[in-house]
């Protein structure tokens, strides 16, 4: 079983992936951008990797909820690389944010509430990846960061999205009461680009997670022959 049993979504990826880093540097830009500039860019790479972020964490959330009410290998396996890849994904939120703030606040960080919420949320994510590798007993450690996941999510969603909207003081777009993009796409063309590349780093990623999730499923498998067949040796012994 696939986390998407249809394969025509990897063609779908592959090209709008290369859709979007190509139309992505030819397309015309709002004039009126500010400081911006040419890295308001970005935009197709930096917000629509956080998107995709979201929803490969709310799809390995739903995984751990299912494996706490019907355990199995699949679902703790499903879960545990969605999880994986989704921080992955959010690490490279995180750079690229870091080489926009770089170039338009002067400093790859400051002091914001949406910054400081994503680098707890990360943090708690990062627990989650440890407890997978210190925990022996698979059953155990299946219960134990399914439970952790399901908590885990809800507190991601009120640090990053939650808490900087209700803040006065954040500097990042769309949050507090700072500017949001849509104010600088008077023209929506960049909607052309934009909502593509939520789509296409979403798949790839997802790519991703399904290939990590197949070589566990095998090699546990294989693990599992392996047991099997020293068991009937010893048992002929």
């Amino acid at each position: 079983m696939n986390l998407i049993p249809n394969k025509w979504y990897k063609i779908v990826a592959i090209l709008l992936v290369l859709y979007v880093l190509v139309y992505g540097l030819l397309i015309d830009l709002p004039t009126d951008v500010g400081i911006l500039d040419e890295t308001i860019r970005n935009l197709f790479y930096h917000v629509p990797m956080w998107f995709g972020m979201m929803l490969i964490l709310l799809a390995a959330w739903v995984n751990s909820i299912l494996y706490l009410t019907n355990p199995t290998q699949k679902r703790d396996v499903y879960a545990a690389e969605l999880t994986n890849v989704g921080l992955l994904m959010g690490f490279c939120g995180v750079f690229t944010g870091m080489f926009w703030a770089y170039n338009t606040w002067g400093t790859p960080w400051t002091n914001d509430p949406k910054l400081n919420g994503v680098a707890a949320g990360m943090a708690m994510y990062g627990g989650y990846w440890l407890l997978q590798k210190s925990v022996d007993d698979n059953m155990k450690r299946a219960r134990l960061a399914a439970v952790y996941n399901v908590f885990v999510f809800p507190l991601f969603i009120a640090l990053i999205y939650v808490m900087p909207k209700l803040s006065q003081f954040s500097i990042h777009p769309g949050s507090g009461e700072s500017v949001n993009f849509k104010s600088y796409n008077q023209t929506n063309n960049m909607e052309l680009v934009f909502y593509p590349a939520v789509i296409a780093w979403t798949l790839l990623f997802v790519w991703i997670a399904e290939l990590k999730s197949r070589y566990q499923l095998l090699k546990i498998k294989k693990e599992n022959e392996i047991l099997y067949s020293d068991h009937i040796t010893t048992d002929k012994i």
